[in-house]
């Protein structure tokens, strides 16, 4: 016997705190038309700037990291002016402040990075010595690795202003996620998709993550029925590696889950932060994961793996930087 379908969510009006770049208000339009089309309520935009957006001379491994792109949207729900944050999931930090949770993990977009020219069709036809733009570290690490004769020169701005400083010749290419271009229907732009295997992705690539604060149980709930179970198991340990090594903006590190059956397969990777062109280190483990804690635990297990291959070494390289005053 079938059980009854649980009762619908009461009407209630909510506001959404977002990034105000093309991406994010996709993001965000996103949540929005699920969330009115599943529910019927009445969501609206909080549309901000963040200091992610404000710093864009700098590095973001030099001000503080990915975090300046979520504080005040996080204030916006702790003063109640919002109450739920949407999240390109890999810009969330492994550890969230005290009384936010993440309500949901939506269904991955297309989690690979992408090689964006408008010249040349893959990394491999590149002319020695050619301008790659990207302030990834973590793709600085593997793109030297492949091809150590390029010229590597930092990239900020939201996604618009990288393919503009593209195309007013800046680089010869750029190295940008495969989901983003997708969701805003540039596509067409990409010269090459980076196999997970050649580059892999950073831990939550593709996935958008919805932060609450806690004490909403209604929110929460539906919230959850939004959640694409799989990604969320996968995310968990992509996200458990990084949170194991200390991930920052300031550590290349890559780790990316994908299923096979019932297991998922863990592949992580973690160059030196001070010396790119040292050698890379890389591990793949897998398990039958069914349960959040398990998913951590074998994140824990490729992070283990990457010790075992000298891990530790590159860890006391790295040198973080205080976050900007007032973020």
């Amino acid at each position: 016997m079938s059980l009854p379908d649980s009762p619908a969510p009461a009407a209630r009006a909510l506001r959404i705190a977002t990034r105000e770049s093309r991406l994010a208000l996709w993001q965000a339009e996103h949540v929005q038309r699920l969330l009115a089309g599943r529910y019927g309520w009445q969501v609206d935009l909080l549309g901000m700037t963040t200091r992610g957006d404000q710093i864009l001379d700098r590095a973001l491994s030099k001000v503080g990291g990915k975090g300046l792109f979520v504080k005040e949207l996080e204030l916006a729900l702790e003063e109640g002016r919002a109450q739920l944050a949407v999240h390109s999931l890999k810009d969330v930090p492994m550890e969230l402040p005290d009384g936010f949770v993440l309500a949901a993990v939506l269904e991955r977009e297309d989690p690979r990075d992408a090689l964006v020219s408008p010249r040349h069709g893959s990394l491999e036809a590149l002319p020695p010595g050619a301008v790659v733009g990207t302030s990834s570290l973590r793709r600085v690490v593997q793109l030297l690795h492949r091809r150590p004769d390029l010229r590597i020169e930092p990239l900020r701005g939201n996604l618009d202003t990288r393919l503009r400083k593209l195309d007013e010749g800046a680089y010869d290419a750029i190295v940008l996620a495969a989901a983003g271009l997708k969701r805003l229907g540039l596509a067409q732009r990409i010269a090459q998709h980076f196999a997970p295997d050649e580059m892999i992705p950073c831990a939550g690539q593709g996935a958008l993550g919805l932060e609450v604060r806690q004490g909403d149980p209604a929110l929460d709930a539906a919230l959850a029925a939004l959640a694409h179970a799989p990604t969320a198991l996968a995310v968990e340990a992509e996200r458990a590696v990084s949170r194991a090594l200390g991930g920052s903006c300031s550590l290349p590190l890559a780790a990316h889950a994908v299923w096979d059956g019932s297991r998922l397969c863990v592949d992580a990777a973690l160059g030196h932060p001070q010396q790119p062109q040292s050698p890379l280190l890389r591990t793949r483990v897998d398990a039958v994961v069914e349960t959040p804690e398990a998913a951590r635990a074998l994140g824990l297990q490729a992070a283990q793996a990457l010790r075992a291959a000298g891990a530790d070494g590159y860890l006391a390289a790295v040198v973080e930087a205080p976050a900007e005053a007032g973020s």
